[in-house]
């Protein structure tokens, strides 16, 4: 495999001008796409740039999935960002959001980059991106792809942030393909995680290029906490499950290929798999997100290859991949969030799916994003894209939150994410219900017995009882599900 270790960070005759003169380029209302996904692979010297201005701006700003806070925190609170595509991760998006001062409107990654390309959402002004390397018509990304390709082939402009903190070699990771533009579009020709079917390099008309940039900022890592009691049960019931559905589910009789969610769950999830869950089995990782717990199944030789579209991962996990990066190299594949992401892909592939989620009701609709109903946490990202697709799909959560004090399986849940239609199984630290091929009623009494915490089975019970009263084919009591919601019951 080719070594890029030694090539030149900006090649060509391409124009370089500061942070401070690229941001200035940029128009008061432009409608900016960035690179970045898992909070990193993002650019960063001109975000901060925007940020300290000094002007009144009113962008749109477009990511593939999180950033980090030279974005998410110093422009939003430079109140330089009026509208939001389609996820933030900090405190201060997440606030501006739910106050309205920021307008943000959720997508789901698979799609987002159509939705772009199409210009059903909006037509960008300007992409601005981070890169290992430059030249007159290409570049190389660094810890992420995302929706990178798609925004720099749609963007009038471009400006590219070429980050001499990040490896060179990064660019042995990247695949990059960019599906054609319907009604030309052919299948994905990608038959296996470990394929590749695309080079390394972004290409772009040389006349959008604005200028280089040069940065040495280190990206805003992912902070896992460390797996707690609950995390460890659900784990336990999850290799379970798994070991059930290996052996009765003939998708999986000779290979297997994982996906899990983004954050500390998943992250533990992966952290308790070994060999001996798969027997004789190939396994392999086909995914949104790359993160530390991967690292081991690949360090130790449990995991064939991964391919995702970032690496979301710790400071520890970034030290520990660039330290050893031509061997991991060998098995991790970044992929534009198009295909990582693609129903044509996932179902391809044949995916086990493993997301979390905030709370799961009776008949099995997940809310992933929205506290009490109305109150954005992060944003839906890719979960839905594997729970609809995946050969089986998992969503794994506590049963209960603060500290005992909410019940996260409830009678009805008010904002939906992921339909009943959309979900195999829920596990939680308590058990596991299967719901596939189960009524309504019959999940009902699955998810009360199995996943819900003791405290809170009896009045789960009443309030079904109560409901099956009322009639239905998925029987409700709205008055006493919105006590519920409000605490009133």
């Amino acid at each position: 495999m080719t070594s890029w270790s030694n090539m030149d960070r900006v090649g060509g005759d391409v124009p370089e001008l500061s942070a401070a003169a690229a941001a200035e380029a940029i128009s008061d209302d432009a409608t900016m796409t960035v690179s970045g996904f898992g909070s990193v692979g993002y650019p960063k010297a001109v975000p901060l740039a925007l940020a300290n201005s000094g002007r009144d701006l009113s962008l749109t700003v477009i990511s593939g999935g999180s950033v980090g806070e030279e974005i998410d925190t110093a422009l939003v609170e430079s109140g330089a960002i009026a509208r939001r595509f389609p996820y933030q991760s900090t405190s201060i998006a997440r606030d501006a959001v739910n106050t309205g001062n920021i307008a943000l409107h959720d997508r789901h990654i698979g799609s987002l980059a159509d939705e772009i390309v199409f210009e059903e959402l909006a037509s960008p002004d300007v992409a601005v991106v981070e890169a290992v390397a430059v030249g007159e018509d290409w570049l190389i990304p660094t810890t992420s792809v995302g929706h990178t390709p798609a925004y720099v082939e749609q963007a009038d402009n471009l400006v590219v942030e070429v980050n001499a903190v990040q490896p060179r070699n990064l660019a042995r990771f990247h695949d990059i393909y960019r599906p054609a533009m319907p009604p030309q579009r052919e299948p994905i020709p990608l038959m296996g995680p470990g394929e590749r079917i695309g080079d390394p390099k972004i290409r772009f008309d040389p006349e959008k290029l604005v200028g280089v940039v040069r940065t040495d900022h280190r990206d805003s890592p992912y902070s896992f906490r460390t797996p707690t009691d609950e995390d460890q049960a659900i784990a336990a019931n999850f290799r379970s499950f798994l070991t059930d559905e290996l052996e009765r589910n003939p998708v999986f009789a000779e290979t297997v290929r994982l996906q899990f969610g983004v954050g500390s769950l998943g992250n533990a999830l992966m952290s308790e798999l070994a060999a001996d869950n798969f027997g004789d089995r190939s396994v392999s990782y086909y995914g949104e997100v790359i993160q530390d717990g991967l690292l081991d199944l690949l360090a130790d030789g449990d995991l064939t290859v991964a391919s995702a579209t970032t690496l979301a991962l710790s400071a520890e996990g970034q030290d520990r991949l660039f330290e050893n990066i031509d061997t991991f190299a060998e098995n991790v594949v970044l992929r534009p969030a198009d295909v990582s992401n693609a129903a044509e892909t996932i179902k391809r592939m044949g995916v086990f799916a493993v997301n979390s989620a905030l709370e799961v009701d009776l008949y099995g609709h997940v809310n992933s994003t929205h506290v009490d109903g109305s109150h954005l946490i992060n944003g839906i990202g890719g979960s839905n894209d594997y729970n609809r697709h995946a050969a089986v799909s998992v969503v794994a959560l506590p049963s209960t939150a603060s500290d005992g004090a909410i019940s996260r399986v409830v009678p009805m849940a008010p904002h939906v994410d992921h339909t009943e239609h959309d979900v195999s199984a829920v596990i939680t630290e308590q058990g596991i219900a299967d719901l596939r091929g189960l009524s309504p009623r019959e999940r009902a009494v699955e998810l009360i017995e199995n996943c819900a915490h003791p405290d809170y089975r009896a009045e789960l019970s009443r309030y079904y009882e109560q409901s099956r009263k009322q009639g239905g084919h998925m029987p409700h009591d709205l008055s006493a599900a919105f006590d519920w919601t409000t605490g009133d019951s």
